[in-house]
């Protein structure tokens, strides 16, 4: 081989070039867009301080901006969509991964990946007309107000992030080679007992990182759970694991920032940049949730 055409071979083509380029300006313009909202948030940040976070209060007539109550109202309803649909999610990727034929594997995974791709304004829809008036209903003997509350907009979320906790455990549990599952077998272990024993222990990193890639996405989750959030500030409760805030309307980070007061903040520094504080915090949640996630999921992989 001739100089020339070793050197040909080692230059990276147009295609290559062009798409790190396309890259490294995406990335830039990112890095450019955090940095403006940061510039704007700053007013808020240098003078509520850590009060934005730990305050209780929020009256934006007053300019008291405490976002104690959506930070715990954000948190719970991504708990309860991850402890409702965790278990739900792990037992159909084990049903699909190890029980179904490979015939019907791919046509019952696609449908499931169908059900994620379903936009989160229907799920909200579905949640008005029938999810609310049925979560009223199975409880009112606690004497509640509506079904508009944390526990209506947690169990929305856990059917919105099934199919993603679904898919992505599935992978997770077909990583595991098929060889170990083979030699299970042939030390008379069961079916079950090969799933519960040998791939369920080397797949948990990526089911574990599967469960919190879904809360990342309940975090981030707008429509659906303004429509049945109730909306209502300062509901930070007296008594931190008490039960019964959660059968009462509260307010999460995206339902705050979903709502009119956003546009209500524009021309005034302060609350403008603790709407935009808002918004950093989520992102500070989400981006946790997610990366933990990911990070399990490649240990899963590296392990299988």
């Amino acid at each position: 081989m001739s100089a020339h055409e070793l050197t040909a071979r080692r230059r990276p083509d147009a295609v290559t070039v062009g798409v790190w380029t396309i890259s490294s300006g995406f990335f830039l313009g990112l890095l450019a867009v955090l940095a403006l909202w940061i510039q704007q948030a700053w007013p808020a940040i240098s003078k509520i301080g850590s009060e934005l976070v730990k305050g209780r209060e929020w009256f934006y007539r007053d300019n008291i901006f405490g976002a104690a109550g959506m930070i715990y109202g954000s948190l719970v309803v991504a708990v309860i969509a991850l402890v409702l649909a965790a278990p739900v999610g792990i037992a159909a990727a084990v049903f699909i991964s190890e029980f179904l034929t490979p015939r019907l594997r791919l046509p019952v995974k696609t449908a499931v990946e169908f059900l994620a791709a379903v936009p989160s304004v229907v799920y909200g829809l579905f949640g008005v007309i029938f999810l609310r008036e049925w979560m009223a209903e199975r409880l009112i003997a606690f004497d509640i107000l509506s079904g508009d509350m944390l526990l209506t907009a947690g169990v929305l979320l856990a059917v919105m992030i099934l199919p993603t906790v679904t898919t992505f455990s599935e992978d997770a549990l077909r990583g595991v080679p098929q060889e170990q599952r083979i030699a299970a077998r042939g030390l008379a272990l069961s079916r079950a007992e090969t799933v519960i024993h040998v791939v369920l222990p080397q797949a948990w990193p990526g089911i574990t990182g599967a469960a919190l890639l879904g809360t990342g996405r309940a975090l981030g989750e707008t429509i659906a759970v303004f429509l049945v959030v109730g909306r209502l500030d300062n509901q930070f409760p007296e008594k931190l694991f008490s039960l019964r805030p959660l059968i009462e309307p509260g307010q999460t980070l995206t339902s705050k920032l979903g709502g009119p007061e956003t546009h209500i903040a524009l021309g005034t520094p302060l609350h403008w940049g603790a709407m935009l504080s808002l918004g950093l915090i989520l992102l500070v949640l989400s981006a946790l949730f997610d990366a933990t996630g990911t990070l399990l999921r490649r240990i899963g992989r590296i392990s299988s």
